[in-house]
């Protein structure tokens, strides 16, 4: 029989906020997640009519609801496999998803945090540098980060370089990002000529995978890139094959929304490639 095959399905959290139009944070964690297989359970952070990336949108902060969330899952006895963040907007949002990490991570658990805090080198206008700090605290609980180019250097305290870093300088701080806690690290998102790389801190390995540079910068495809992480970690797939296959996804998701003249903000049309 088919349902004899079927592994036990691990269970998801999902901390993060609701953008509905823009296909960013939950709208595409829920789906790409979905489809490898695990249940998803949603504590938002905030909910939008769509991401900040517009010039305008409707906004609620969800923090004053965030603890009632979680109360009512102890009442139910709710555990969960994996555990991944993304975008968190205040302090007290990143003190909660702590304290939130620590109560319901089981011994298995794997938790993923995606320090979301900057870009192209400067740090988001809702980001203060308290916020930074404590996010250096939520990274200790990791298993895997996915921090971008200027949030690894927000993190170590490296002075971002408009004309790029040596290897040499980007080994160094992937090994003071482990020396933080987590055991598998990538840090997205690294110019490399013509070339976006992705370095990889496996366990004490370090490797740096490259793809062809496709086109400008889009919406959401750090929430993609993560989302398919954490689902492949749950999976027990080896980290760096899971890094490379999803780097290139991505290209081909983003080739594809070039070609259909997708705007920019509304992300990459990954739907249609998810099979």
């Amino acid at each position: 029989m088919f349902f004899k095959k079927v592994k036990k399905q691990k269970r998801v959290a999902l901390v993060n906020d609701i953008s509905g139009f823009g296909r960013c944070s939950m709208t595409v964690a829920l789906p790409v997640i979905s489809h490898f297989g695990h249940e998803c359970c949603v504590l938002p952070t905030s909910i939008l009519s769509n991401h900040t990336g517009y010039p305008n949108f409707f906004f609620e902060d969800y923090t004053k609801n965030m603890q009632s969330f979680i109360d009512n899952w102890r009442q139910l006895k709710v555990d969960f496999d994996g555990i991944a963040t993304g975008f968190l907007g205040s302090e007290d949002q990143i003190l909660i998803v702590a304290d939130f990490i620590r109560e319901f991570r089981k011994k298995d658990s794997i938790v993923l945090v995606d320090p979301v805090m900057a870009d192209h080198g400067k740090m988001y206008s809702s980001y203060t540098n308290s916020m930074c700090t404590k996010m250096k605290d939520l990274v200790a609980l990791a298993d895997i980060i996915t921090p971008n180019l200027t949030e690894a250097c927000i993190l170590t305290d490296t002075p971002y370089s408009q004309d790029g870093f040596s290897y040499e300088k980007l080994d160094e701080m992937i090994k003071k990002l482990a020396d933080m806690g987590p055991n598998r690290i990538v840090i997205t998102g690294i110019p490399v000529h013509e070339h976006i790389g992705n370095l990889i801190y496996d366990n004490g390995k370090i490797h740096l995978l490259k793809v062809k540079k496709a086109g400008p910068f889009r919406a959401g495809t750090g929430d993609l890139f993560a989302s398919i992480v954490i689902a492949e970690a749950l999976n027990q797939k080896p980290f760096k094959t899971t890094v490379k296959k999803t780097a290139r996804f991505i290209l081909q998701c983003v080739k594809a929304s070039m070609k259909q003249q997708i705007p920019e903000l509304e992300g990459v049309c990954f739907e249609q490639f998810l099979r």
